[in-house]
């Protein structure tokens, strides 16, 4: 059965980082392309990032480019966003999602319907 497993969110002070990481069973992430989205208390479900899978091309949603920065590593199997700079509004549920189509680029990186695997979620909370 395919898992994605987030991990890394928690509480952080504005201005701080964090990594979140993204580890999966039974799927090779470098042959999916790979979004991370998040969905903060009564808003919509928005496209953070996303990695391409061929040329690993990145994409950035306005709000957090120049502070957040996609990765692979292909050994290890993960996908990771690291995040600096972080202000209170980046506070919401993160998630991993992979796509074996390059569906999830489109926007770019905002098309949730077009994910196949969804991680269950890691919250981040930016706060004093």
């Amino acid at each position: 059965q395919v898992q994605l497993v987030e991990s890394g969110g928690g509480l952080v002070q504005p201005g701080g980082s964090l990594r979140l990481s993204c580890a999966a069973s039974e799927i090779t992430l470098n042959y999916y392309y790979i979004g991370w989205f998040r969905q903060a208390p009564g808003k919509e479900r928005e496209g953070v990032s996303c990695i391409s899978k061929s040329d690993s091309r990145t994409y950035y949603a306005d709000s957090v480019k120049d502070r957040f920065t996609i990765s692979r590593d292909s050994a290890k199997n993960m996908v990771y966003l690291q995040m600096n700079s972080l202000k209170p509004e980046d506070t919401a549920v993160y998630y991993c999602a992979a796509d074996n189509s390059p569906q999830i680029l489109q926007g770019p990186c905002s098309n949730y319907l077009a994910v196949d695997y969804w991680g269950k979620g890691t919250l981040v909370t930016v706060s004093t």
